[in-house]
């Protein structure tokens, strides 16, 4: 660690190794990071990478709503925004954010001005990780409303994104690994402030309804068997559904340590008795194994799993 330490180039924001990051993320699981890094600003973040050496690993974090970090950690450097990377401007129809403003606020201020950006409300997180993952809910994705990104790359250059450079796909980009997204400009539909915050708050209860929103997860784990277009919209025919698959294959509410397939939605994994990153990543690959077995269909993860692994976990009843 002290090795490491003298190789990073010094900055104005804060430098914490061994930094914890199962408080960070929504599922409470996961190892430390060798160091983790919080910018003062973007200038500082752009000075900060020019000057990491090459062989340093990076990876950018944002709130962990879609994450799972491994029990033994992630090696190099976490860069994680904070304050002066969570302002939202609206001009217009026009709302720039920072890449650390949570969706859910910038869905309220985008209504508050008469900007339609409702479909933000029930999605969890930050508006980096809405972009980096081409977040989306009841039909709209984070990519019909994106106008343009600010990034910092791993050498430290801040570049501007068009939709072409994102690289949208079915919830996911094609950006490199290590670029640190700072800011998104989306654009909405004009609407009555009170009819928006209305949809809203009838989404926010049908989430409700239908998902263990009390409960420790990280959203839905597994992506929807589907192709995917440009513009990164589902254009499965066969309107296969995960959840479904995972009920087929009898895998709704099994366990694995003190993790749990959700009985609420089959297709959420929920951290339920202090779990692991190791129960939570070994339940979700045996209901993989049981899908395919069942349907002869490979789910993917939506959930990112990231960093070194722990001690294997036990075997799912």
């Amino acid at each position: 660690m002290s090795n490491l330490l003298s190789r990073l180039p010094q900055v104005r924001g804060t430098l914490t190794p061994s930094r914890p990051l199962a408080d960070l993320s929504w599922l409470r699981v996961g190892g430390p990071a060798e160091v983790l890094f919080q910018p003062a600003d973007i200038e500082d973040l752009q000075a900060f990478l020019g000057a990491l050496p090459a062989d340093i690993p990076v990876f950018p974090m944002g709130v962990g709503s879609n994450l799972i970090v491994r029990d033994g950690g992630i090696r190099g450097v976490v860069i994680r925004l904070g304050r002066g990377f969570n302002g939202i401007e609206v001009d217009g129809t026009t709302v720039t954010a920072g890449a650390a403003a949570l969706d859910a606020h910038v869905a309220r201020k985008a209504a508050a001005a008469g900007v339609d950006l409702a479909f933000l409300r029930t999605i969890p997180g930050a508006i980096g990780g809405a972009c980096r993952m081409n977040a989306g809910c009841y039909g709209i994705y984070t990519a019909d409303v994106f106008e343009s990104a600010e990034a910092v790359t791993r050498k430290g250059q801040q570049v501007t994104l068009s939709p072409a450079d994102m690289g949208f796909a079915y919830r996911s980009t094609a950006l490199p690994e290590g670029l640190v997204l700072t800011r998104a400009t989306l654009k909405g539909a004009a609407g009555d402030p009170a009819e928006i915050e209305q949809r809203m708050a009838a989404a926010l209860a049908k989430r409700a309804e239908t998902q263990p929103v009390k409960d420790r997860s990280a959203g839905s784990t597994f992506r929807n068997p589907a192709g995917f277009s440009s513009t990164g919209r589902d254009d499965d025919v066969h309107d296969l559904k995960a959840w479904k698959l995972i009920e087929d294959a009898g895998m709704k509410g099994a366990t694995l340590g003190g993790a749990q397939m959700s009985t609420k939605h089959a297709n959420f994994l929920i951290n339920a008795r202090d779990a692991s990153a190791t129960d939570l990543e070994g339940l979700g690959e045996r209901v993989r194994e049981k899908v395919l077995e069942k349907s002869g269909i490979t789910l993917e993860w939506e959930i990112m799993r990231v960093g070194e692994p722990g001690d294997p976990g036990t075997q799912a009843h």
